[in-house]
């Protein structure tokens, strides 16, 4: 009895570390995790460094795969154990199509869904930061906002400047959609001369980012946690 005893602590114990090596798993290849408790089951998925498009970064570049995020994102939409999406973000931008992309899909999430925005949510983070339902900033966390880059060959011509005109058209739509942003605020907050040395574009901070309607409300994990329960709550009692 006692040798059956001791196997069983042994099994135990293999299960729950390799419940711990799937959880590191899981962050290490989506930067995403599950979080289950007594009430709910929130997935915490984090935006970092840069989001990686069609052209991989450089080696020793932190980057956010958006083809590892797409299908997460479909998996916690359909799965019935995952109650609410919270996104943490500390990103400095990256590829314009591939965030607006992640920015939409999230954005048309029926599941509760609440942003955070840590350090920073520069260029393309912005959008992603406005796609969820909720969104919050820390104060010391800033947010750049600039024109469309583009890198490599660029063509000199009308056509050229045109598709960076529209898709700026449709960064500002799309922010102004999820937030309550004004377009002709955030017009002026891109066009700014003076506020980036060699570039074009503004540097807010959290509170600014409040006062201008971008992001919803000043406040850390505590505070987008128990916005993101009162969503769920709010999401049962509607299925009841």
């Amino acid at each position: 009895m006692k040798n059956e005893k001791n196997t069983d602590s042994g099994d135990t114990k293999k299960q729950d570390g390799g419940s711990t090596e799937g959880q590191w798993e899981s962050i290490e290849n989506s930067g995403g995790v599950e979080i289950r408790n007594g009430r709910e089951s929130i997935h915490c998925l984090s935006i970092i460094g840069q989001i990686e498009g069609h052209y991989l970064l450089g080696d020793g570049q932190k980057a956010t795969k958006y083809e590892h995020i797409i299908p997460l994102l479909v998996s916690i939409e359909e799965s019935d154990e995952t109650d609410g999406l919270l996104i943490v973000l500390n990103t400095m931008g990256g590829d314009v199509e591939a965030g607006l992309a992640l920015a939409e899909m999230i954005a048309s999430m029926k599941k509760p869904t609440v942003s955070l925005v840590l350090g920073g949510g520069h260029s393309i983070g912005v959008p992603l930061a406005t796609s969820a339902r909720r969104s919050f900033i820390v104060p010391s966390a800033t947010m750049t906002i600039h024109p469309v880059r583009i890198t490599g060959l660029v063509v000199g011509v009308p056509q050229t400047f045109h598709y960076f005109n529209e898709m700026q058209k449709r960064i500002i739509k799309f922010i102004c959609d999820h937030s309550k942003a004004d377009p002709d605020r955030v017009r002026e907050l891109m066009m700014r001369p003076d506020e980036i040395a060699t570039d074009v574009g503004s540097i807010i901070d959290g509170d600014e980012a409040v006062r201008y309607g971008i992001i919803d409300q000043i406040g850390g994990l505590s505070d987008a946690m128990d916005a993101l329960r009162e969503m769920i709550r709010e999401a049962r009692e509607r299925t009841h």
